[in-house]
């Protein structure tokens, strides 16, 4: 049932974009349609496998054109604790998975001195396709995928989000956020606390600022319930 839902709602998708192509809606219309047709139906997803399966081909954006994949997202679809950056990079667009690369290690190493595991946390980000370069996600990109972001919170239902440098902070609490002013306060999200926090890249570049990010942990870890069992991270 699923499956044929979600091939319904694709074969809708295609023909409102076939009308408007040759002139039987006006381009206005059938955006609207469109974008209000998805947003029912993503609130009809309750599954991340639903989800992920409906992404599957998406070209909502000129992301698609030189991605090698898309990257959902992973871990525990369960999680207390979610992580949410901004865009893949080059090694997450070739194997498909969120923060494998140089930072995405720094971010495994966070992880474990708050006393977890990656499979214990979820990991995705603001936007499923690597931009070309690495430069930061446009605004009609994030725009684009900020609905299946905000699906898949909807489906974890997270105690804690934690937003991984000024992108995911501002997609999630606002496009005024500083990240360098105003990381390390408690936000929210749909009712949810967001800790903000500098993205594991910059700390590569920046490995003095290690320190804050840590102190932003703790109050995860407090949060949580967790023990602090480390001090620092490495």
């Amino acid at each position: 049932m699923k499956e044929e839902m979600l091939n319904l709602i694709k074969e809708i998708k295609r023909t409102v974009k076939l009308y408007n192509e040759i002139g039987m809606l006006p381009p206005i219309s059938s955006r609207r349609e469109e974008k209000v047709l998805e947003e029912k139906f993503l609130e009809k997803i309750n599954s991340l496998d639903e989800l992920k399966k409906y992404l599957d081909g998406c070209k909502k954006c000129k992301l698609y054109k030189n991605r090698k994949n898309i990257v959902f997202g992973e871990g525990n679809p369960d999680a207390e604790l979610v992580f949410v950056g901004e865009a893949p990079g080059r090694e997450e667009d070739i194997e498909g998975r969120p923060f494998v690369g140089e930072a995405g290690r720094l971010l495994t190493r966070i992880i474990k001195a708050m006393g977890l595991e990656r499979r214990d946390v979820y990991i995705c980000n603001v936007v499923k396709c690597r931009p070309p370069r690495n430069r930061d996600p446009e605004i009609d990109e994030i725009k684009a995928c900020l609905p299946f972001l905000k699906t898949q919170l909807r489906i974890i239902s997270p105690k804690v989000i934690c937003t991984l440098g000024r992108i995911a902070a501002q997609a999630l609490i606002g496009r005024d956020f500083k990240i360098t002013q105003q990381r390390g306060r408690w936000y929210s999200y749909k009712d949810i606390p967001v800790m903000p926090t500098f993205h594991p890249a910059y700390l590569l570049r920046n490995p003095s600022q290690k320190k804050y990010v840590w102190e932003d942990m703790k109050k995860i870890m407090e949060k949580l319930g967790l023990n602090e069992k480390n001090k620092e991270v490495d």
